[in-house]
């Protein structure tokens, strides 16, 4: 196999970066971009040993100083030999080390590729590698704890464990099936039933957490929607925890969408503060309410917000009309509450069951903003030390899975013959070992590597 190379660290200004070397050949390579200065050379280093040195190009001269790091196969993370060198964290100097390691016969590696390998070389499971990916992607504590989770290899025996009782099963059926003269045991149907209803509810659990997890992993796009001046882009800033949105006493002042993501608790809100929407003759303010009601049509969750020193009026109730026809999750907020209450909550009440008053400008309300945000979307109270959120390729597989063990199940009960039940455990066995990886095709692998950034 090819031995590659890539920068494993962000290609920005910093401290260090990292270059790293995977192959058969890598220890040579590095030898010779490498001279330490501690030994006498990089040949004769063992594995899990650094070494500081020089950086030098192939006509000797030095190009940095930096730490060569050797991991000898296969302990290694990639199960072959790998070395990393640790140079400047310059753009120009980290891309120099770079090509000096391709001169000597590296290939660029492409994205994933060396957590391809760590799989392809019995390293990591399928989905411990998808794990390594959730865990650099991670925004929040959940998130974090549920890729650790996959990438530990919970998910991986958790599966594997339901995988392996039907493979037994299967060869037990086929077994009786194909050798009636010999003196084997009935299979239990009894068993049989236990087994497939344990694998459904560990799949339904699943399939569950499935939708909490892409909103704890992927955040929530969030609407701000309400008449001018109400203080939605304070509220913005409030959550943003600076001034983003510019904020006056003139009505109208947002005309356009302003986008940027704020965390509330383990959520990731994708704000959109959206032009005040109402009647006007403006034509540069009419485009930005078209644009804002447009906004509300994509979002998952709309927060609402009303001036409380105000009595509701035409336009707010239309508004309310509007979201409710539109079938979205809605927060109600009466913004202002250091001011006096004039608004009757019996005429929101009947437009979310989450009606908050919060004062934006003080920054008062944020708790239960969150709190109400958390209940509205069915987020919060997961264990940390045993949810796993799977991802969308994961689920797949599981559901497939569910279906025909679910199948299987039914034409139990309805007292079909074993072949029927037998094909039915079969494909859902199938799936269970292609959620795993241990079946994946080529292509799925490839997708599966594809969305890796490269030296990773």
């Amino acid at each position: 196999m090819k031995d590659i190379c890539a920068v494993s660290t962000p290609l920005a200004e910093g401290g260090i970066s990292v270059i790293r070397i995977s192959g058969d050949n890598a220890v040579c390579i590095a030898a010779k971009v490498f001279k330490p200065l501690s030994c006498k050379s990089v040949e004769n280093m063992a594995g899990y040993t650094c070494a500081y040195g020089k950086i030098v190009d192939k006509n000797g001269r030095e190009v940095d100083d930096g730490v060569l790091t050797v991991f000898r196969a296969p302990k290694s993370y990639t199960g072959e030999n790998v070395c990393e060198i640790s140079c400047h964290g310059g753009i120009y100097v980290t891309k120099k080390v770079l090509r000096l390691c391709i001169e000597q016969g590296a290939e660029l590696a492409q994205r994933g590729e060396f957590t391809k390998r760590a799989f392809l070389n019995g390293k990591l499971s399928l989905t411990q590698a998808e794990g390594v990916m959730e865990t650099i992607s991670a925004q929040g504590e959940y998130a974090l704890n549920s890729a650790n989770l996959t990438k530990e290899g919970r998910l991986f025996r958790l599966i594997s464990d339901m995988s392996r009782k039907f493979v037994t099963i299967l060869g037990e059926l086929a077994a009786w099936v194909d050798y009636p003269e010999e003196d084997l045991p009935e299979i239990s149907e009894d068993n049989l039933r236990e087994s497939l209803k344990n694998a459904l509810a560990g799949l339904d659990k699943i399939i569950a957490d499935h939708d909490s997890g892409m909103i704890l992993k992927n955040g929530v796009d969030t609407v701000i929607a309400g008449k001018p001046n109400v203080g939605k882009s304070t509220l913005m800033n409030m959550l943003l925890g600076y001034d983003r949105s510019i904020v006056t006493n003139v009505a109208g002042t947002t005309r356009d969408v302003i986008e940027e993501s704020a965390k509330l608790g383990e959520l990731i809100l994708k704000l959109s503060d959206t032009a005040g929407i109402h009647e006007t003759d403006d034509e540069v303010e009419k485009i930005g309410v078209d644009i804002a009601k447009k906004k509300l049509k994509n979002a998952m969750l709309v927060i609402e917000v009303f001036d409380i020193s105000r009595e509701l009026d035409e336009e707010d109730l239309e508004l309310l009309e509007y979201v409710k026809k539109l079938g979205k999750k809605v927060i109600i907020v009466l913004n202002k509450s250091d001011l006096e209450n004039v608004v009757e909550r019996s005429q929101l009440e009947k437009y979310s069951d989450y009606v908050i008053e919060i004062s934006a400008k003080l920054d008062e309300g944020r708790e239960e903003l969150q709190k109400a945000t958390e209940k509205l979307l069915g987020i919060g109270g997961y264990d940390a030390d045993s949810t796993i959120f799977a991802n969308e390729r994961q689920i797949a597989c599981a559901e497939r899975a569910r279906k025909y063990l679910a199948m299987a199940l039914e034409s139990l009960d309805m007292g079909e013959t074993l072949d029927a039940v037998t094909v039915m455990i079969d494909n859902g066995a199938n799936a269970l070992l292609e959620l795993t990886g241990e079946k994946a095709t080529e292509a799925v692998v490839d997708e599966v590597f594809s969305k890796f950034c490269v030296g990773k």
